[in-house]
C-alpha cells in the first residue's frame, strides 16, 4: 500500500489565512479574470460585458434631462394630435350657430386640423415642461420617489395656469400636483 500524500497548499489560501485578504479568496473561489487592476469581475452567469466609451456616452445622453424633455415633447405632440382628432370628430366646432347646418368636407377637415394642432401643441408643452422639471428636481434631490412628480406637477401646473392669472396659476399648481401624486401612487402600486 502506498503512503498517503498530502496535497500541496495553494499560496493564495495561505496569503488569505495570514493576512485576511478577501481579494485572494475571491480569486480562489470565483476564478476571477482581472481586466483592470483594481476591479474584480466574477464570471458566474456568462461572459463579462464591460461597456465601451461609446455605449456610456449614448447611455448618458439618453438619461439626460434635455433628451427626456424632448422625447416627452414629441410623444405629447403625437398624443395631443390623436386626442384632437378624436374630440373634433365627436363635436365639430360651429363658429356661427345661425349659419347653414350643412358643412363642406373642406370646412370639417380645416376644423379637425385646427383642433389637432391646438391639442398637439398643448400636450407637447405639457409633456416637455413636466418631464424637464421632474428630471431637474430628481437630479437636484438625488432621489427617485413620489415627491419628484408632485413638485414637478406643482411647477408645471403653476406655469401653465399663470396664463390665466395668479389665481388660475395657484389652482393649476395644486390640481396638477395632486393629479401627479395620484398617478405616481397608482403606478408605483402596480409595479
Amino acid at each position: 500500500m502506498s503512503e498517503y500524500k498530502k496535497p500541496s497548499i495553494d499560496p493564495d489560501l495561505v496569503k488569505f489565512s495570514e493576512q485576511n485578504d478577501y481579494d485572494s479568496l475571491a480569486k480562489y473561489l470565483c476564478k476571477v479574470y482581472r481586466y483592470r487592476e483594481n476591479i474584480i469581475i466574477p464570471r458566474v452567469l456568462g461572459p463579462v460585458i464591460i461597456k465601451t466609451n461609446e455605449e456610456k456616452m449614448i447611455e448618458s445622453t439618453i438619461e439626460s434631462c434635455p433628451f427626456k424633455s424632448l422625447t416627452s415633447c414629441i410623444i405629447g405632440y403625437g398624443l395631443g394630435a390623436a386626442v384632437g382628432l378624436f374630440t373634433s370628430s365627436l363635436m365639430p366646432n360651429m363658429t356661427d350657430p345661425m349659419a347653414q347646418q350643412n358643412q363642406t368636407a373642406r370646412e370639417i377637415l380645416r376644423e379637425m386640423k385646427n383642433s389637432m394642432l391646438s391639442y398637439a401643441k398643448n400636450f407637447a408643452l405639457l409633456g416637455a415642461v413636466f418631464s424637464g422639471v421632474e428630471c431637474c428636481i430628481e437630479s437636484a434631490r438625488g432621489k427617485s420617489d413620489w415627491k419628484n412628480g408632485t413638485y414637478a406637477g406643482g411647477v408645471t401646473g403653476g406655469l401653465i395656469g399663470l396664463r390665466g392669472g395668479l389665481k388660475a396659476g395657484m389652482f393649476g399648481a395644486a390640481g396638477f400636483a395632486a393629479f401627479s401624486t395620484v398617478i405616481d401612487y397608482y403606478m408605483h402600486q402596480r409595479g
